[in-house]
């Protein structure tokens, strides 16, 4: 009988290597929605510029920061506001901007430092620290510009304070700006350095001195518009910069750690490159 050929034993495939999903990648910005609320209120405001000349000059009287409302030297001088402007000015002008260029410069600085601190203090405390360090701006240019009658209008001052509270945790390992960077909210919530270590960090003092030395130099941000065209406000810089320095304690709801525990966790990846 006649046999069948015998077949080879076909071969068994390959092993096919597993696939591996690579884990999610993090966008490098993600908008809190405080802070995304904030920027909307701003390009809303801004809408302004469409109004009619009169008016539009009418809400920078009315809205903006004027020293000369507070000269009381000159009780029969007619500013728009009244009153009230002498109190929310404090505050609104912070609110107004120039043009495109001068509100997108402050959002484009606002961005990074501001979302960390917005998912830091969540939405009441960061409004409210907005507000405090955009008053902090205005009491510094206040001091240093006693007579002026050109109204300053700009975010810098807030953008400033924000940027200021930010770098109290920023470095520290773990947060946004380390090299061994966790995912935004867990970057956002690490522990802030004591104010004493921070002023000897050697990250934080290079920031400051790059941010004193740009806002010096050059004072970019927050505009005083007049007569002559406008000037930059860098005192209001300095103060809101200050103040949110300063204040961050005041506003930051993450515990804080001890000193010597401080020290170890700002410790970054890069001490050991």
């Amino acid at each position: 009988m006649d046999s069948q050929p015998h077949s080879p034993p076909q071969d068994a495939p390959p092993d096919l290597p597993a696939s591996l999903e690579a884990p999610p990648r993090e966008p490098i910005l993600t908008l809190p929605g405080a802070l995304t609320a904030y920027v909307a209120l701003l390009a809303l405001i801004h809408l302004r510029v469409l109004l009619p000349p009169e008016y539009e000059n009418w809400t920078i009287d009315v809205f903006g920061f004027i020293p000369k409302r507070y000269d009381s030297s000159l009780l029969n001088l007619q500013i728009p506001g009244g009153s009230g402007a002498k109190v929310w000015s404090f505050v609104t002008y912070s609110l107004l901007h120039a043009n495109l260029t001068h509100l997108g410069f402050n959002v484009l600085w606002l961005l990074p430092f501001g979302s960390a601190l917005a998912r830091r203090f969540g939405a009441v405390r960061f409004f409210v620290f907005m507000a405090v360090t955009a008053a902090a701006g205005a009491l510094a240019h206040l001091v240093t510009h006693e007579h002026a009658v050109a109204p300053m209008i700009g975010a810098s001052a807030s953008v400033s304070g924000a940027m200021a509270a930010a770098i109290r945790f920023a470095f520290a390992r773990g947060s946004f700006l380390s090299f061994s960077r966790s995912d935004a909210d867990t970057a956002a919530r690490v522990p802030a350095l004591p104010l004493s270590r921070a002023l000897r960090d050697g990250r934080v003092l290079g920031f400051l001195a790059v941010w004193f030395g740009v806002n010096i130099v050059f004072g970019v941000g927050a505009i005083g518009v007049g007569t002559e065209g406008a000037s930059v406000a860098w005192q209001a810089h300095i103060g809101g910069f200050v103040a949110g320095l300063l204040l961050f304690a005041l506003f930051d709801p993450v515990p804080r750690v001890r000193s010597d525990a401080a020290d170890a966790s700002s410790q970054d990846i890069s001490t050991r490159i």
